[in-house]
């Protein structure tokens, strides 16, 4: 008896004196530590803008007191949306800093250049922001999961809408030569199947290039009567500004990442755009048509107090917002277990997240047979003064 005593008395002390849990890398008691690179400057800054949204959400968040007891620590490099930067400030998050995961990088290119990188490194690669569909690739990248649709769900959208509204028309696509622009080029060729070569003329530009007002010419010089953008802000907008300087009145559509107003319309000019289209799954918070939304006036209120001074009509907020309003989601369901095998698991098993500046019907739901956050979009006509949503809510599959 005695002997077991002393037995169990030796066991309690060992446990007591047994060091804690190890908390997982870039995670402690009372923090998170997140990292994330953004085009804060170069020819994508306007982009940027989604992470001042992030940022933002995050100060709200911890302001609040975090999240299951840690506050966010939000590290962010500027990587001038040059893919060499990237890989260098990435690194830096993932070696130096040695972040828990990266949430939410911005840029087509720069993903492009860090995505093998991070999933060898086994790092959450979560709610990257480009819809490059290979990045949705379960097997290829494992880590990573995506925070837009991807640019082939909203290319056969697009192009569903031109065969079905000008079934005869010439369609000519100006694309970014990176893997942004060629998925909606090949989102045409998969939805036109043979009819492609005959119905498409595609012509590709540099981000370095300081203008594409010769391609716009060229492209109109074709004949063609639909005219599609799939490229960043200031390259829609000099495209609006040059397609109306020569007069030529196409059916015109832009990509989703260019509908910003602030970063395209009002630079392009107001009435120049007038009756182009784009693809959203985000109420517009300056539309008055949303006055007595709750959500909408959730966000002025939460916009005014943590963006003052910030141009509310830029959608690139709003986006960030979304972003982390999804981080906030992840870190909840993970509870107390921050290990990044965690961390992945629960950002591919998001059920029905309805966030309050979506549009009606548009919900987050993430699985073992998607990655996506949004698999839903709606087409919108810009009427010189906002964004009107018609047709419903269509799926991945253009429905």
């Amino acid at each position: 008896m005695f002997t077991r005593t002393l037995m169990v008395a030796a066991i309690g002390a060992a446990i007591a004196g047994a060091p804690a849990r190890a908390e997982p890398l870039g995670v402690t008691s009372s923090e998170v530590k997140i990292g994330a690179t953004f085009p804060f400057s170069g020819p994508a800054s306007p982009l940027s803008n989604t992470g001042k949204g992030l940022i933002a959400y995050i100060n709200s968040i911890n302001e609040r007191g975090g999240i299951n007891g840690r506050k966010i620590n939000l590290i962010t490099y500027d990587d001038a949306y040059s893919p060499p930067k990237t890989v260098e400030q990435t690194r830096k998050l993932i070696e130096s800093d040695e972040v828990a995961f990266l949430f939410g990088p911005l840029g087509t290119p720069g993903i492009s250049a860090t995505i093998k990188y991070v999933n060898a490194k086994k790092v959450p690669h979560l709610f990257v922001v480009s819809g490059v569909t290979r990045f949705t690739n379960f097997a290829e990248f494992p880590m990573t999961t995506t925070g837009l649709p991807s640019y082939d769900t909203e290319g056969r959208i697009y192009a569903k809408y031109v065969t079905q509204t000008r079934p005869n028309a010439k369609i000519a696509i100006l694309y970014q030569n990176d893997d942004l622009g060629k998925d909606f080029v090949n989102a045409f060729k998969g939805y036109l199947k043979e009819d492609f070569d005959d119905k498409v003329v595609a012509s590709s530009y540099e981000v370095t290039e300081p203008t594409i007002d010769s391609h716009v010419v060229m492209l109109k010089a074709s004949g063609a009567e639909a005219f599609l953008v799939a490229g960043t802000p200031k390259f829609a907008a000099q495209a609006i500004k040059k397609a109306d300087e020569i007069g030529w009145k196409p059916l015109f559509l832009i990509n989703y990442v260019s509908s910003s107003v602030s970063s395209t319309i009002v630079p392009a000019g107001l009435d120049k755009a007038i009756g182009i289209v784009a693809a959203t799954m985000i109420k517009d918070p300056n539309d008055t048509k949303w006055d007595d939304d709750a959500g909408v006036k959730w966000y002025r209120e939460y916009f005014a107090k943590y963006l003052p001074g910030a141009d509310i009509g830029d959608a690139n907020y709003l986006f960030g917002t979304q972003q982390g309003q999804i981080l906030e989601q992840v870190l909840k369901q993970c509870g107390d277990d921050l290990s990044r095998e965690n961390v992945v698991r629960q950002s591919r098993s998001i059920r029905g997240l309805s966030l309050p500046t979506l549009i009606p019907g548009v919900t987050i739901n993430t699985g073992a047979d998607n990655s996506m956050a949004y698999t839903q979009l709606q087409l919108q006509r810009w009427n010189g003064t906002t964004w009107e949503q018609f047709g419903s809510v269509l799926s991945a599959d253009g429905r």
